[in-house]
């Protein structure tokens, strides 16, 4: 029992990734659509690569959308409109007129012939509202069909039957021009005005739902496939009815109704790609990035964001499809390079666009357009941290993807009159929201304390209190360090190396020096030497714990573990040999433990090449007269000490790396010490 906890415990983080990759495999998957999958690939106006097709079962053919829009305009160009006809106010308009009449006889001078003037008037009031009268104008032709709803009775009658104002007042108008009152016109006039009102308006709500009733019914499907029949023969150019048939049939098998058997095949078949796609992945880090695939945290934040991109493309693409270019892909090898490099970047990039090819419609067509948008991404970002490089990049991204969209639409229709310009709009909205990185790699930061070059940025800014600070209390150390920074970036660029992140390392490696500064020779003024009164052994303790201090003070500053890491390891189990050989003068039995620093040892290209350049920058304050042949001598001699005691053991730093970096490191000091003629007085 013993032995298998040993085990667990030595394999923890196999273990860890294991259960890492189950369920990223389990959640994908579980998110994916349930349902077949076509496994045929074509393209209208191409011929037909398979072997000739049968129908599988029966099936409907589809009508194109521009078809089923042309039914639905017909249906609504032909839809009756449905007008309510207000009987209160036609019966209160003829009641207010048989009241009002007999009291403007006198008015209207109609005395002697009364009763054939009301007569007169209400039959023209009858003819007024026989239709109705509109309360206001619309858009319908004159013998456009409507039905007149008065009550519970509807009758269909043409819209031209129904009065408009304009039509009101000729119609008043010409009827007393052509009878026997028109003398007394301004009298009659002036009634009908006051008595009439409008009393028909039109039932949107009634038009609109039975305008729905009918689109509803609208057929999406046109004639039928029998099982077995042939759909399309190999060489058959994909156009037509075929497309139509195809399309159908591609239709049928995405959105049926499996039973449990072809249900718990089909999680198979996805569970199997799936986990070949994320095992690539894991392998793909095991043996190129050997320091990530170790880092537990650094696994588990790319398989976290190959998740978030399927979460987010799957949501779209079932609920909303046309979108699914608004999604921003391309922030994921951003990010990943922000903090790895290029090739996590875009192999990871290509992993999640090879899984999401199952869920996505056109998956071809979404896989290039994707894959050459990660490409892009990484071929054009470059320094991340200047904002002009990220819109820069952003603009040919989202132009890449604007031209290969264009060039597969020219493929499939030929012309570029039909191009979906809201598609166009989808790049350049999905490019926008790439412009979201910066903020994302600062929560990413936060969350799994990972560093960023933005960040880097930030720390390598010597008016940061930090390294303000190490500038007051210890100027000579500051002043290394600034040196130390300088041919240490030099030397990372020269073997491709992050410089940012070793000149950030070497401003913060020696702020440990700031507990007793003046015990470090660069601190030290002319006066004297604080060590005098120290024993040897003293002495070493204090110089040895200076890296203890200094990852001390970087803890209670907040500063990242990467750049921690170059506090530990610069100097790493090296021996502080002065006073290691002070001691033996007076104490054969020295111990050389008690004159080691405790380690780690540089275990990254960025910390070896900042342990060669402290050692060579201090060292170098003890050349006299240095001359070329000197300066060579004395690098060599110092980086083939470090490189005999096994200092770069676990940095994965090759020897013609090394040799590279001592060419500049001995460039570098023959710059420095160069010296210049004497001008004469």
């Amino acid at each position: 029992m013993k032995n298998f906890l040993n085990q667990l415990y030595k394999n923890q983080s196999y273990i860890y990734k294991a259960l890492l990759f189950i369920c990223a495999s389990f959640l994908i998957v579980y998110i994916f659509p349930k349902g077949g999958v076509f496994k045929y690939e074509f393209t209208k106006g191409k011929p037909w690569q398979y072997d000739n097709l049968y129908a599988p079962f029966d099936f409907a053919i589809a009508k194109t959308p521009e078809e089923v829009e042309a039914d639905k305009a017909k249906i609504a160009e032909n839809s009756i409109p449905y007008f309510e006809y207000d009987t209160v106010i036609a019966n209160r308009a003829k009641q207010a007129f048989s009241e009002t009449f007999a009291s403007n006889l006198k008015v209207l001078d109609l005395s002697s012939s009364g009763d054939q003037a009301r007569l007169f008037g209400r039959i023209l009031l009858n003819d007024i509202y026989r239709y109705g009268v509109l309360e206001e104008r619309y858009a319908y032709d004159e013998k456009r069909q409507i039905y007149l709803n008065k009550g519970n009775q509807a009758e269909a009658v043409s819209y031209g039957q129904l009065l408009t104002s304009d039509q009101l007042t000729s119609l008043i108008n010409s009827r007393i021009d052509n009878s026997e009152y028109a003398k007394f016109k301004n009298g009659f006039i002036a009634l009908f005005y006051d008595l009439v009102s409008p009393n028909v308006r039109l039932n949107r709500e009634l038009t609109e739902s039975s305008l729905q009733n009918e689109i509803d019914k609208v057929l999406t499907t046109r004639g039928s496939v029998s099982k077995n029949s042939r759909i399309i023969a190999k060489g058959e150019v994909v156009e037509g009815i075929k497309l139509q048939m195809l399309i159908s049939l591609k239709s049928e098998y995405e959105s049926q109704v499996w039973s449990d058997k072809n249900f718990y095949w089909i999680v198979v078949g996805y569970s199997v790609l799936v986990s070949l796609a994320l095992l690539m992945l894991l392998l793909f880090l095991r043996k190129y990035r050997k320091d990530i695939f170790d880092n537990n945290a650094q696994v588990t934040f790319i398989i976290f964001n190959v998740l978030i991109m399927v979460i987010v493309t799957t949501l779209v693409v079932k609920y909303k499809a046309n979108y699914i270019y608004i999604v921003p892909l391309s922030i994921l090898p951003l990010v990943l390079k922000a903090f790895f490099d290029s090739r996590v970047g875009l192999f990871t990039h290509v992993i999640t666009v090879l899984i999401l090819g199952f869920v996505v419609p056109n998956s071809y067509e979404y896989t290039f357009l994707q894959i050459i948008a990660g490409i892009v991404t990484i071929l054009t970002i470059s320094e991340s941290f200047r904002r002009a490089n990220l819109f820069l990049s952003v603009g040919q991204i989202t132009t890449n993807y604007i031209l290969a969209y264009i060039a597969f639409h020219l493929i499939h229709e030929g012309n570029v009159n039909t191009i979906d310009w809201t598609t166009v709009l989808f790049f350049v909205l999905g490019g926008l929201a790439t412009l979201m990185v910066h903020p994302l790699i600062y929560a990413y930061e936060k969350i799994f304390g990972l560093v960023s070059d933005v960040s880097l940025l930030e720390l390598s800014d010597t008016n940061s209190k930090l390294l303000k600070e190490l500038s007051d209390k210890a100027p000579g150390t500051f002043h290394h360090s600034l040196n130390v920074a300088n041919i240490a970036e030099a030397a990372a660029n020269e073997i491709g190396a992050n410089s940012m992140l070793v000149r950030v390392g070497a401003l913060y490696h020696d702020i440990g020096k700031m507990a007793n500064p003046t015990y470090f020779t660069e601190n030290q003024s002319a006066s004297g030497n604080a060590h005098d009164v120290l024993s040897a052994k003293e002495s070493a303790k204090i110089i040895i714990d200076h890296v203890i201090r200094g990852v001390e003070i970087a803890k209670r500053n907040k500063l990242p573990d990467r750049i921690i890491d170059f506090i530990r390891t610069h100097h790493g189990t090296s021996t502080v040999y002065y006073f290691y050989s002070k001691e033996k003068e007076v104490n054969d039995n020295v111990l050389i433990q008690d004159f080691q620093y405790p380690g780690p040892k540089p275990f990254s290209k960025e910390t070896a090449i900042l342990m060669m350049s402290d050692s060579v920058e201090a060292a170098s304050k003890s050349l006299k007269n240095p001359t070329s042949s000197l300066i060579d001598t004395f690098v060599e001699k110092i980086i083939n000490k470090q490189m005999a005691e096994g200092q770069f053991l676990n940095s994965n730093i090759t020897f013609k790396e090394i040799q590279q970096v001592k060419k500049v490191f001995k460039r570098k000091l023959t710059n420095i010490y160069h010296l210049r003629i004497e001008y004469p007085e």
